[in-house]
């Protein structure tokens, strides 16, 4: 592979956007990319995918680099080292490869930084999970996959992925036990696709896709989304209820529900009203009303490191304790909304217990008089997609 010099440059100004402005670094690359319209699919790729590569393997690829902290450039070379890319003559990527070799012979016992994950990250994964923190924090740092959601309102899976594959010679292949999935064989920007356009098809991971059909709905029910941000469960939703019944879905943030009524005017979904959740007012009005609630909570996001690894660097353990009181909160103030026989549907994307397990035990014993439980699901990294938590609890 050769190594362009702009492309570079680009590369370390969104890390430097990553690392020392503190922004995100999926809305840092799509900034850049749009900034820069002229680059082809080839380039766009290397930065994106070059980002995300350090982004994951920071705090190794800095100790192996062995350089002032925030060197990009530094970083930059170990990455090339470490995909076996021969370093172009620039004075800013000189590196001594023998030094980085030694240093990666005298650190590889050490988990921490070998996996490339902050101390109290790592102590927090092994207290909770034992000894299966070693292997699903291994599979957090692989890359995520590109996993399509066929929209069933416009089109069969099949058809789709016919579609895909003549028109546009994209190939996926669809995976077990995710009826509506298709996952990418090779790595794309999918959404420039007329498919994408025509809304036949939404880009979600296959453990997200887990969460919609665990609420069991049908046609004609009135179902709650509590938590729906940009609405990626809430269109699933809508698919499984045929577009009929009605789905009321809410959040805190009003931009975000604009935009989940631009995603349901492509994808066809016309049960959809979207409630901006304004006071407590807001849930007391639905008490009683829905005979299914999701509440897809606020968490840590750890079972989704795959996709976005700069949390690992941005997140901290007051965070984590602060969002395990955000989701009692809202497990036991948005209860009401679920009527008498009705299921609600408590969600996270965290590997973590304390956000899982023991947030719907803590809710039962203060609440086991009204709700009990029905059933709950743990999909780990290493069954090869995101990290995801569901549980089902009836109300009595």
């Amino acid at each position: 592979m050769k190594l362009y010099r702009n492309l570079c440059e680009a590369v370390v100004q969104v890390l430097e956007e990553i690392f020392i402005e503190n922004r995100y670094a999926d809305k840092a690359i799509e900034k850049l990319l749009k900034q820069n319209p002229k680059w082809g699919a080839r380039d766009r790729r290397f930065i994106a995918e070059t980002t995300y590569d350090i982004v994951r393997w920071y705090r190794l690829f800095g100790k192996l680099a062995d350089a002032s902290e925030n060197d990009f450039w530094k970083l930059l070379s170990v990455w090339c080292i470490w995909n076996e890319i021969r370093l172009p003559d620039w004075p800013e990527m000189n590196i001594d490869k023998e030094h980085l070799y030694q240093t990666f012979d005298e650190l590889k016992r050490d988990r921490r930084i070998v996996e490339s994950i902050p101390d109290w990250l790592d102590e927090l994964g092994e207290k909770e999970l034992g000894k299966k923190w070693d292997e699903e924090l291994h599979a957090l740092n692989e890359q995520a996959k590109v996993v399509l959601r066929v929209n069933a309102l416009k089109v069969s899976r099949a058809e789709l992925q016919r579609q895909l594959a003549d028109n546009d010679e994209i190939f996926t292949t669809t995976p077990p036990s995710f009826p509506d999935a298709l996952l990418l064989e090779e790595r794309q920007n999918i959404f420039t696709r007329q498919q994408f356009k025509d809304g036949l098809f939404e880009v979600q991971d296959a453990g997200s896709q887990l969460i919609a059909p665990f609420l069991r709905v049908e046609p004609g029910m009135r179902v709650v989304d509590a938590c729906a941000g940009g609405g990626g469960k809430t269109l699933h939703l809508a698919a499984l209820m045929q577009n009929k019944g009605r789905i009321i879905a809410m959040d805190t943030e009003a931009w975000k529900l604009e935009e989940l009524k631009k995603r349901a005017r492509r994808a066809g979904a016309s049960n959809i009203e979207t409630r901006v959740i304004e006071s407590s007012k807001t849930i007391k009005r639905q008490e009683n009303s829905a005979d299914r609630l999701l509440l897809d909570v606020p968490c840590s996001g750890l079972g989704v490191l795959k996709r976005n690894p700069d949390a690992k660097w941005k997140l901290s353990l007051d965070a984590v304790e602060k969002v395990k009181e955000t989701q009692q909160k809202i497990i036991n103030d948005y209860s009401v909304i679920v009527k008498p026989g009705g299921l609600m549907v408590y969600a996270t994307c965290s590997v973590l217990p304390s956000e899982n397990e023991k947030q719907v035990e803590k809710f039962l014993s203060a609440k086991g008089d009204k709700f009990e439980l029905v059933e709950q699901k743990t999909l780990l990294p290493t069954e090869g997609f995101d990290g995801f938590y569901m549980a089902s609890l009836k109300k009595k």
